[in-house]
């Protein structure tokens, strides 16, 4: 292929920590983002057409009909993230292109910050943090004010135990909650023990039983509002939800509807159905506080965010030395 003869031409579509686009330029015939602006629809395609490896991320439809536009030189799409939602892997590999993502490298920061939005929507911290600023305290402290929930003692349920999950199990087990879970499949029994974790078969089952469900799976067509309205409806009125991981996996209208309703007590959310735009209702229920909404933070640490353009740079070049690149995904892993 002409293309190994030469430097790759490789099209990054948004801004990389320096770093990492300093390497990709010393490695490869790098053409970056400098605005650091989402591309539209014909600069994605203008850039399939020429480029030999494509690096976008979350904010970048690779669908089939811009994959129909590929020039004959692009041979990688080289994620820049785990979740490969965004991208129609089927259809690329059939045009014989290979797609590969970022594993392993942002499961502690996206554990973290899960647990900080259960902290968070249980004691309030969000709603807290603005009163002294907005100078709104002039009462000062109250023994009936502001009351937030303990979760020590309750039963977090998580939904996907995969890394991201088990990362999140040992924090919320050192917090004092009994950890419970649903998973397409069992994790290993040694696991189970060590995490002192419940597997729920049903899904349905565990969501009626527990105090906070945390979303930790990825975004698949059988994922898409697995948290429907009716599986929300079994919560208790006090639970409430975390989802650090895809917005398309919980009904967001149901979610919004059932808190305004009182019939669940709140939400952490991270990550939204329409990303970038939010629900207004979900907003407005974030200025009453009774949600908590992140512009989609779960791995951004600069760590995080080295480590996966580390990553990227080693699936190109991996690939371009005539290797199978140690990330490649296949649409079976999906």
């Amino acid at each position: 292929m002409s293309s190994l003869k030469r430097k790759p031409l490789v099209v990054v579509t948004r801004r990389l920590p320096e770093a990492v686009e300093a390497r990709m330029r010393e490695l490869f015939d790098t053409r970056l983002n400098a605005e650091d602006k989402p591309m539209e629809h014909d600069a994605l395609a203008a850039a399939l057409r020429e480029a030999d490896v494509l690096v976008p991320t979350v904010t970048d439809e690779i669908d089939a009909g811009l994959l129909a536009q590929a020039g004959p030189n692009l041979k990688l799409i080289a994620n820049f993230g785990n979740g490969v939602d965004h991208i129609d892997v089927g259809t690329a590999l059939e045009r014989g292109i290979t797609v590969t993502n970022t594993p392993g490298v942002l499961t502690e920061d996206t554990a973290d910050m899960t647990m900080a939005l259960i902290l968070a929507v249980a004691r309030r911290v969000a709603e807290g943090a603005r009163i002294i600023p907005d100078d709104d305290w002039s009462t000062g402290w109250s023994p009936t004010w502001m009351l937030g929930r303990r979760i020590t003692g309750k039963r977090l349920g998580i939904v996907g135990m995969g890394r991201i999950g088990q990362a999140l199990a040992k924090r919320a087990k050192a917090f004092g909650l009994s950890i419970h879970y649903h998973n397409r499949r069992r994790v290993p029994t040694a696991t189970e023990q060590s995490l002192d974790a419940t597997y729920w078969e049903s899904l349905d089952q565990m969501l009626a039983r527990v105090d906070v469900v945390s979303v930790n799976c990825p975004h698949t067509p059988a994922t898409y509002h697995l948290l429907s309205a009716r599986r929300l409806k079994l919560m208790k009125p006090e639970a409430i939800v975390v989802n650090t991981a895809r917005g398309e996996v919980i009904d967001e209208n149901a979610l919004a509807r059932l808190i305004e309703a009182g019939e669940i007590s709140g939400a952490g959310l991270d990550v939204f159905e329409q990303e970038p735009a939010v629900s207004p209702r979900l907003v407005k229920l974030a200025r009453a506080g009774k949600v908590v909404l992140l512009p989609h933070m779960g791995s951004a640490t600069h760590e995080s965010r080295t480590d996966m353009g580390e990553k990227v740079i080693i699936n190109i070049k991996t690939f371009m030395d005539g290797h199978r690149p140690p990330d490649r995904i296949l649409p079976s892993m999906l």
